[in-house]
């Protein structure tokens, strides 16, 4: 399995509306891409922080998403919120809990 950091640092007081949005226009969709596995959305209400976690299935998979038409889109719904560019790295699970 293979896992996705983002880190989304939103604007002063955005947080809670980015936190909708990903729960409810975000999630929905990613649930139907091939080998999505699962995500952890935890945010930090003070400093206006945000860490999204997803799970792929494969690399591939992974990989295939973020070249997709579909991430640019879902990518644009928090677009207008966030102070800058999402910092974003790959990792192999090792172990699962």
């Amino acid at each position: 399995m293979h896992a996705r950091v983002t880190i989304i640092q939103f604007q002063p007081g955005k947080i809670d509306e980015g936190n909708r949005i990903v729960k409810e226009s975000v999630i929905p969709p990613m649930k139907k891409v091939k080998g999505f596995n699962g995500q952890l959305f935890l945010i930090e209400r003070k400093a206006s922080k945000a860490v999204s976690v997803n799970f792929w299935e494969t690399e591939a998979d992974l990989a295939a998403f973020e070249t997709s038409p579909l991430y640019r889109e879902l990518m644009g719904k928090i677009a207008g919120l966030v102070a800058g560019p999402p910092a974003t790295e790959r990792y192999e699970v090792s172990i699962q809990v």
